[in-house]
């Protein structure tokens, strides 16, 4: 076993930097999404339809695929993943009419879709026992790195270049594809090759796991956040009179943040515990949200710095509840990383796909008030999540 060590180290680097890849392209379309809506004539409303679009295929069908990666050893999810998002998702800036549009983040959102259970599986299954919290956290970071870069990416791109050399991108994820494909080891060099995963009893036991649930319940609220700010923040700033640029840099800025709250959320773990980890990610949310909301106008700059704490508050919590969740029912690493790191997205992107039509009634800074008073209430669950150790 000591002489595989290096190699699913190795793997594991590997993994991470098609996260990191892979999830550049899931957030290329957020800034550049007023800019297109405007160039093919839709309104925020539809646009607003149009991303949640993505998010639903991109994450909604990851459980499903986390069960066919939980009972397979080959390692075609991660190649096919990132090749299928790499093509169509920088496609979709070419789009001429909303149904070509919808037609390429469909395409490109399945392979996101495909790509993060067998992911996170890998990592967990790579990972030394003592060291899988690191490795996870490593691995979210990276993916959370990655989101930030794509919206800096394309808005620069947009801004600079001009949206038609949008594929340009394509061959970044091309080529990390291959590059996967040569280094990362197949599992059974890692473990021997599991028994069949029952389709029937595993959603039965996962969806019927009150931890579980509330796991899946705070992923929500936590993504419904950010689905918020990526969805509505970028219509509000193009109406204030910023260029793509800025929104991609602002939304880059977030991300980023989020990645290093991520990065160090297993030493902020250990010091101060899970239960206050999840306790600071979900109530001061309502306060930064109020203060960004009160500044963005009058104070752009102290705006933007808040903006950027809440992200990496935000996000803090990710891994934590990722591992705590793989830790409930281990045999399903795959399958409950789909619906923590998934299926939360695509529920989320449903509930909020009337977003837009609420925003333009109400507001959009409105909304984005009510949206963060959610989670700050939610977090009498985490009471109940830790129930057992008072």
């Amino acid at each position: 076993m000591k002489n595989k060590l290096p190699q699913n180290r190795k793997a594991i680097v590997w993994l991470c930097g098609g996260h990191f890849i892979n999830d550049i392209y899931t957030g290329v379309l957020n800034p550049i999404m007023p800019f297109i809506a405007a160039k093919i004539g839709i309104s925020m409303a539809i646009a607003t339809i149009i991303l949640t679009v993505s998010h639903i295929f991109s994450s909604l069908l990851q459980p499903l695929f986390g069960y066919f990666a939980d009972n397979i050893v080959n390692r075609s999810f991660i190649f096919w993943g990132l090749i299928l998002s790499s093509i169509f998702i920088p496609l979709s800036a070419l789009a001429h009419n909303p149904f070509i549009l919808v037609l390429f983040i469909i395409f490109g959102s399945i392979g996101s879709s495909l790509f993060h259970p067998q992911a996170l599986g890998f990592v967990s299954k790579f990972a030394d026992k003592e060291n899988t919290g690191k490795a996870m956290a490593v691995f979210v970071a990276m993916g959370t790195l990655g989101y930030s870069f794509g919206p800096i990416i394309s808005s620069a791109i947009t801004q600079f270049l001009g949206m038609p050399r949008m594929p340009l991108m394509t061959f970044l994820g091309i080529l990390w594809a291959l590059l996967m494909f040569a280094f990362v080891p197949k599992l059974s060099l890692s473990e021997p090759v599991i028994s069949k995963i029952d389709f029937k009893t595993a959603f039965k036991r996962i969806l019927t796991n009150r931890k579980l649930n509330i796991l899946n319940v705070i992923a929500m609220l936590k993504t419904m956040i950010m689905s918020a700010c990526f969805i509505l923040l970028p219509f509000l700033w193009k109406n204030m009179g910023y260029k793509p640029f800025y929104i991609g840099m602002a939304l880059f800025m977030f991300i980023f943040a989020g990645g290093i709250g991520s990065l160090i959320s297993s030493n902020v773990e250990k010091r101060i515990g899970a239960a206050n980890v999840f306790y600071i990610s979900m109530i001061s949310t309502l306060p930064l949200m109020f203060l960004f909301i009160l500044t963005c106008s009058s104070h752009p700059t102290i705006s933007l710095v808040i903006f950027v704490f809440m992200g990496f508050i935000t996000m803090m919590a990710t891994p934590v509840t990722m591992v705590m969740a793989q830790n409930v029912l281990p045999e399903y690493k795959s399958i409950i990383s789909g619906f923590i790191n998934g299926f939360s997205w695509g529920i989320v992107a449903i509930a909020m796909s009337l977003l837009g039509f609420i925003a333009e009634k109400f507001g959009i800074t409105n909304v984005l008030l009510f949206v963060s008073v959610i989670p700050a209430v939610c977090s009498v669950l985490i009471k109940e999540l830790f129930k057992e150790n008072n």
